[in-house]
């Protein structure tokens, strides 16, 4: 089997797993699987034909040596392992010095600064981060949105759904519910939005029974205003952004309540981890899951103020961000990114990525709406 190597770390978790497929459908035959215990990565090879024939390693990500060995003769490593606040930029060094490039489903800001251009290893390195769903999609398709206008304003957003929580899920949620990420690291800001041209502390409030847009019912509305979403305002010249995560669930909704007064007094965000995750599995007793994402941008659209909305809508946000992560490898190895450390969105083509969902079949919906018009827009060829 002929190609480049490609290490996906965290094979056997949710994210992994569907990365594996995905990689598989875009012809990357030449996987090495690395997890952590060596019986799951024997099931992932008999439960998932793409991975049948690859490679497995068994890793500690916490163990440098570990790290280096999965790596040496990699192209290019995914890292789907996580929570990436207690990983930081191990898999990341690892991978650069056996000679790999790196892709990242979160990273985000704290991997990016220990990183920086002038701390890689080579010139030729190619490193992108926030390579998921939230980050990644979540600043990718409002700049699709953006491609409608030509002067943008104001933007908001509803991102969440209900589907199985992850380890690492919980611990990311932990972490939007305070300012900043663990030990420091930045993150966002919870409450916070953006107002004429930067960040406004506490300006908005959290709705426990709230109401949002293709969401039915009362859900929870959570404002959080990440550093992903502060560099999108900055590019896009945004003068409002307003950012929630939402989360329909009843039980997940009443964990949410109790989490900030919790946190504060010292529980341990391990033990609030898992106790989300059980919520999480109650709310989806007899559901199906579902995740979805509402961006509404307006400004000046040929040549008058004019609103875009844009609605995906999935059944695993997983899958989503093994979707766009195997396209950020995909544009790594077709020599498509330069070298250097960057932000999925940044370099990823959004209209690409669009497609991508689509014809793979990582979402149901994802459409283009006019304020004043009941159908879907589509551009001058008939897509999104």
């Amino acid at each position: 089997m002929t190609g480049p190597v490609i290490g996906v770390l965290g094979a056997t978790g949710s994210v992994g797993r569907e990365a594996v497929r995905e990689l598989a459908e875009l012809g990357y035959g030449r996987l090495r699987l690395g997890g952590r215990r060596a019986d799951a990565l024997r099931e992932l090879t008999c439960t998932c034909p793409p991975a049948k024939d690859a490679e497995t390693v068994a890793v500690d990500a916490n163990d440098p040596h570990d790290l280096r060995t999965f790596a040496e003769g990699c192209a290019t490593v995914l890292n789907c392992a996580g929570p990436s606040y207690l990983l930081g930029d191990r898999v990341a060094r690892a991978a650069l010095a056996a000679g790999a490039h790196y892709v990242d489903v979160a990273g985000d800001d704290p991997v990016a600064e220990k990183l920086g251009a002038r701390n890689l290893p080579s010139d030729d390195r190619v490193v992108v981060l926030s390579a998921g769903a939230l980050p990644g999609l979540s600043s990718l398709l409002p700049r699709l949105l953006a491609a409608e206008f030509e002067h943008v304003g104001r933007l908001s957003a509803y991102t969440g759904g209900m589907e199985d929580c992850s380890a690492t899920v919980a611990a990311d949620m932990m972490l939007s519910l305070t300012t900043g990420g663990a030990d420091g690291a930045s993150f966002g800001e919870a409450l916070a939005a953006w107002r004429g041209g930067r960040r406004a502390s506490r300006v908005l409030r959290t709705d426990e029974r709230g109401r949002a847009p293709h969401f039915a019912g009362d859900v929870a509305l959570v404002p959080f205003l990440s550093t992903e979403t502060e560099r999108l305002a900055a590019a896009l010249a945004l003068d409002e952004v307003d950012w929630f995560n939402v989360y329909p669930g009843p039980q997940v909704r009443t964990v949410l309540g109790r989490l900030p007064g919790r946190l504060d007094a010292g529980d341990d965000p391990d033990a609030l981890a898992v106790e989300m995750m059980r919520a999480a599995r109650l709310d989806l007793a007899g559901r199906s899951p579902f995740y979805t994402m509402v961006f509404t941008l307006s400004g000046v659209a040929d040549g008058v103020m004019g609103t875009r909305s844009l609605v995906l809508r999935a059944r695993s946000s997983y899958r989503l961000t093994a979707t766009v992560a195997a396209a950020a490898v995909d544009a790594v190895a077709t020599g498509r990114v330069p070298p250097g450390v960057h932000f999925a969105a940044e370099v990823l083509q959004a209209g690409a990525v669009a497609a991508r969902l689509r014809e793979s079949g990582a979402c149901e919906r994802l459409e283009i709406h006019r304020a004043d018009a009941a159908e879907p827009y589509e551009d001058e060829e008939g897509e999104l």
